[in-house]
């Protein structure tokens, strides 16, 4: 079975989801013979770097909310991380632009470390609060996972991998996925937000005993993500995924 999760390293929700589907995975009698790769997605794919700004700055000026909602929906989500056990530092993030990250990831992916880095950059921009739009910090990380931290910065600066990355956005766009993340089962069915384990597992079971052909169907949320307009939403990340 292949598992493809479109997901942006910017995405609180896209961190969290990854726990539930592994918690998931773990559960499934079938989970070695399941193939997960991440695929690129970007939610602001005309961020700045290096701006000084914190993240609740970054969400209150998008929005037009007030300072203190945007910094306490940030900490909600840190409440929702720390359930599955992970520790979210939201106001050390450094916002920035993670177009550069999502190539590293598509040269990790040819050396099938792709998975590694993508765990190694979620940790270091929520938990370490590690500027992920910097090449030498990059390529210090992907050093961490097995790769050549030359290469890797030979890669970032010459745009090796984008187009490879501007096709895994194209191939998301016509998927219809506009939020994260976004899980595709054997390009059949789709699981989109940050579902609970449980949500994760029915499908990989559903999945694995089906084996005609069928045209994509979203069994969990809407292609893109869900959407919440009440009064107490987050605009960019509610009920489980971040929309652009």
């Amino acid at each position: 079975m292949k598992v493809d999760i479109w997901s942006d390293f910017a995405c609180p929700f896209c961190y969290i989801g990854k726990r539930k589907f592994e918690a998931a995975l773990k559960q499934f009698p079938h989970g070695d013979q399941v193939q997960v790769g991440f695929r690129s997605f970007e939610l602001a794919p005309d961020a700045e770097k290096k701006t000084g700004k914190d993240i609740n700055t970054v969400l209150a000026e998008k929005y037009g909310m007030p300072y203190e909602r945007a910094k306490q929906m940030n900490e909600q989500v840190t409440m929702q991380a720390a359930e599955v056990g992970l520790e979210y530092h939201m106001d050390n993030v450094i916002p920035t632009n993670t177009h550069d990250a999502h190539q590293l990831t598509q040269f990790a992916k040819q050396h099938r470390k792709g998975n590694e880095l993508a765990e190694r950059l979620f940790q270091a921009y929520f938990t370490e609060g590690l500027d992920l739009g910097d090449h030498p910090t990059l390529a210090r990380l992907s050093a961490e996972v097995g790769l050549n931290e030359q290469e890797a910065l030979r890669v970032l600066e010459e745009g090796a991998f984008d187009s490879a990355v501007v096709g895994e956005l194209q191939q998301g766009a016509r998927l219809g996925i506009t939020g994260v993340p976004f899980f595709v089962f054997n390009d059949k069915y789709a699981v989109s937000g940050a579902q609970p384990s449980g949500t994760f597992l029915e499908v990989l079971e559903q999945v694995w005993q089906e084996e005609q052909q069928q045209p994509l169907q979203v069994i969990s949320g809407q292609a893109g993500g869900n959407s919440d307009t009440g009064p107490n939403s987050d605009p960019s990340c509610s009920d489980g995924s971040c929309s652009v």
